[in-house]
């Protein structure tokens, strides 16, 4: 199978895409994949908390990338040992599956500074071929910056295949059509829809037959809100930690979809 670059998108934040993109991550890692995970989410980035990686485990950041200060495969910090050693975790990544996560900067001079004077977004393009290249990649998982800019129209348009999540909310349905809309022009080979939280007092096939028929879309998933996965709040990755939950086999399906 030649490289693939996924990108997981949503319109609002809210939705779960960091936690669905770090999910997604670790089933590829688990099949035996090796996988990048790359956070372009600058201005609010928060992937790496899922990974347990803090400061201290960052030397370069994909801000000092953007800046001129490193190549991007210095960036990538091997999260793979540190998942596996956790003794919560039920599922363990295989030899020859690994996870490398590329973190945008936490520190808040940092952070403020992109605000303030913007980067090259040209550079991510490169950023993404090298990655795959350098790091000999089987998948790189982009997580976007919710909305559209200029980057995320950048990584839509260079992916294989895309997944967006909305949530069963009227804002979501607006903004996701906007999404797929532009999916659609830049012609995205894969597209698949997530509904996310999604309350359990609702008909779960209403709402997958509602959103197909709005967007004329393959929906992967209507995943349902999850006790166990807001007490986690974001302190590891479920499909690890759950690997039998109901979710992590509707996850493991999603995975299998965007690899087709």
């Amino acid at each position: 199978m030649p490289p693939k670059i996924i990108s997981v998108h949503s319109f609002r934040g809210g939705t779960g895409k960091s936690n669905t993109t770090a999910n997604l991550a670790a089933i590829f890692a688990s099949e035996g994949k090796r996988v990048g995970v790359i956070d372009t989410d600058i201005q609010s980035p928060g992937i790496h908390v899922l990974f347990g990686v803090n400061e201290d485990d960052i030397k370069y950041s994909l801000n000092d990338y953007l800046w001129g200060k490193c190549e991007i495969q210095q960036t990538a910090v091997d999260v793979t040992a540190a998942l596996n050693s956790n003794p919560d975790n039920r599922l363990r990544i295989p030899a020859g599956g690994l996870i490398y996560l590329i973190p945008s900067s936490i520190k808040v001079g940092e952070i403020a500074r992109v605000l303030r004077e913007g980067y090259d977004v040209g550079l991510l393009n490169d950023g993404f071929q090298n990655l795959v290249t350098q790091l000999n990649l089987d998948i790189l998982l982009i997580d976007t910056h919710p909305g559209l800019n200029e980057e995320t129209l950048l990584s839509i348009a260079i992916s294989d295949s895309l997944a967006i999540l909305m949530r069963p909310d009227q804002q979501d349905y607006q903004g996701t059509g906007v999404t797929v809309e532009v999916a659609r022009k830049l012609d995205v080979p894969n597209m698949v829809l997530i509904v996310n939280k999604t309350p359990t007092s609702l008909d779960f096939n209403e709402v997958r037959e509602r959103v197909a028929a709005t967007y004329n879309c393959t929906v992967g998933a209507v995943l349902p809100h999850s006790d166990e996965m807001m007490t986690l709040a974001s302190a590891g990755v479920f499909v690890l930690r759950y690997p039998d939950h109901p979710i992590s086999q509707m996850l493991r399906r999603i995975a299998a979809m965007l690899l087709a």
